[in-house]
């Protein structure tokens, strides 16, 4: 009887979550006891309301823990007899454990569980499983809840076959009625098949697990190298950004000095004939006194004995109208000034486009790739719709239906005057930028049409601004009933059939332009594999009167 009385305050001065004596015990409102560090856990691992791990009753709201000083000054008091956790062979279960199936009252932890019984043990009631013969065959695993979905729901069997057929478990009665005639083995069997398979996985992932190892080591130094490469190009960028600063703020303190000096001269100058002129006004002032004082002479003999002895009037030194420039001193300083801003906000507007491009072509990890399209149909996965800028037409060019066409005109259009507007040839270009996978087709009629690519900075005016004489622009030039290419002055005859229709193909990252003879099928006309460093832009070139040319629309 002593023996069980200790077995009794063993079981009441556990904690039932560790398993171990209480520490700094607390006393839930349902009466159950706990570690508070254990209830503080349990409680904040759930995620709905508080309960009691043993009796699952819940709280609303939450309890305040207090210490349950009584149950702490026992606990002290008990170790200092001897007292000590629980055994290991009382290791209860708690609340996401797997409970033993045979323990009655509190239900000791499982420490296995058997296929064939469909129960849990533990190492008590484990112990017939290990030293029985009848149990030897019985296959048992590590604890599982989900024993009964070994059973079969039909005939209440374990299903100790499989059908590959409907690739499901199935018991013997199951591969004699309702799975007759399928493919069927047994559990076993197929679990040998599919650990063979499995095993093989597992060796293919080990394998690859080692080559991304490896791959992870050799791309660490890329890292490094990428942010070293990084962190210098922003320092020089910096630096040659702090440098174009100060460049500009010298020229603005040169040009500022150069109007003072100016202003200064200026000013001086006219304070110079200011003061000219009122020393004349002061000898006119006295002049006119003496005359004044001549005339009011009354003896005439006086008066002609006088008059001859005053000097001549001498000519004035400084011409009767005076010529200034009315509100016009240095405002065309500021107008040559405004003029280099203007221009300088092209160049930076039109190389800040490079330099982005550049950047974005900065990749390390060159992506696989893509294959390059076959049919029509793979083509137009690509489309896109192009229109053109007025801006950059030639004035003898007539844009149309909402700018996707061109037409050729007698008579000079009135457009007003840009900077991007080609003056030397019939030519245009896109208000796209392109710097994806595209395509796009031209429907062509006339005597002289060209297809082209270009950049956006070529040139509008010079002999050299035609597509396809300059390094700037690639241009497929179509002829009634042939084709060329050129690019940068040299021309490549095409040898092909004529047709009124041109498909474009544009892989930018790759590299790749196209050109295709478009009827029926599509006939590869010209292919360019190069590196385009800036954003392109379709471009058109008509040279005779009612020539014409037009986007496709493509669906």
């Amino acid at each position: 009887m002593a023996q069980k009385g200790v077995d009794l305050d063993q079981e009441t001065f556990c904690c039932s979550i560790c398993l171990d004596l209480l520490k700094d015990p607390v006393t839930i409102p349902c009466g159950h006891s706990y570690c508070m560090k254990c209830i503080q856990g349990f409680w904040n691992e759930e995620e709905k309301i508080p309960s009691c791990p043993q009796c699952r009753k819940t709280f609303i709201p939450r309890p305040v823990l207090v210490k349950n000083f009584m149950f702490a000054a026992l606990v002290d008091q008990l170790k200092k007899t001897g007292l000590q956790a629980a055994p290991a062979d009382l290791c209860y279960a708690g609340p996401v454990d797997v409970v033993c199936d045979v323990c009655t009252g509190r239900k000791l932890k499982a420490i296995k569980s058997c296929l064939i019984c469909l129960a849990s043990y533990c190492e008590k009631h484990l112990q017939p499983h290990l030293d029985a013969a009848a149990f030897k065959k019985h296959k048992l695993v590590e604890p599982s809840k989900n024993l009964q979905e070994n059973i079969c729901s039909r005939h209440d069997e374990v299903m100790k076959m499989f059908c590959r057929t409907d690739q499901k478990c199935i018991c013997y009665l199951c591969s004699v009625e309702e799975h007759r005639g399928h493919d069927t083995v047994s559990a076993a069997a197929e679990r040998t098949e599919r650990q063979r398979e499995l095993e093989e996985s597992q060796q293919q992932i080990q394998q690859r697990i080692q080559d991304r190892e490896k791959e992870v080591k050799l791309l660490q130094p890329e890292v490094e190298a990428i942010n070293h490469s990084a962190d210098q190009t922003v320092k020089d960028s910096e630096k040659i950004f702090t440098e174009m600063i100060r460049l500009i703020q010298k020229r603005s303190c040169d040009v500022k000095q150069q109007i003072r000096s100016q202003q200064q001269t200026e000013v001086s100058r006219v304070k110079d004939l200011q003061e000219e002129l009122e020393q004349e006004i002061t000898e006119l002032k006295r002049r006119d006194a003496e005359l004044k004082q001549l005339s009011l002479t009354e003896d005439h003999s006086q008066f002609l004995l006088n008059y001859p002895s005053l000097p001549p009037l001498s000519e004035s030194t400084h011409s009767s109208n005076i010529n200034v420039r009315p509100l016009r001193y240095f405002e065309d300083v500021t107008a040559a000034v405004s003029e280099l801003r203007d221009k300088l906000q092209d160049i930076l507007r039109e190389e800040w486009t490079n330099i982005s491009l550049t950047v974005t072509h900065v990749d390390v990890l060159e992506p696989e790739p893509e294959p390059e399209p076959k049919s029509r149909a793979d083509f137009l996965k690509y489309s896109c719709q192009i229109t053109l800028d007025p801006n950059t037409a030639n004035r003898e060019l007539l844009l149309s239906e909402e700018n996707r066409k061109v037409t050729v005109m007698e008579k000079s259009q009135s457009y007003s005057d840009h900077p991007d507007r080609f003056t030397k040839f019939g030519q245009v270009l896109s208000r796209e930028s392109l710097t994806e996978r595209c395509y796009w087709e031209v429907e062509r009629r006339g005597t002289y049409v060209s297809v082209a690519v270009a950049y956006k900075n070529i040139s509008r005016s010079r002999d050299e601004s035609g597509f396809g004489f300059n390094d700037k622009s690639w241009s497929l030039d179509c002829s009634p009933n042939s084709f060329s290419f050129y690019h940068n002055g040299i021309k490549s005859s095409i040898s092909a059939p004529a047709s009124s229709r041109v498909g474009v193909y544009l892989d930018h990252r790759a590299g790749v332009l196209s050109f295709y003879s478009v009827s029926e099928s599509m006939t590869l006309l010209h292919r360019v594999q190069t590196t385009f460093t800036q954003t392109l832009h379709v471009g058109l070139w008509l040279s005779y009167f009612g020539d014409t040319a037009e986007f496709f629309k493509l669906e």
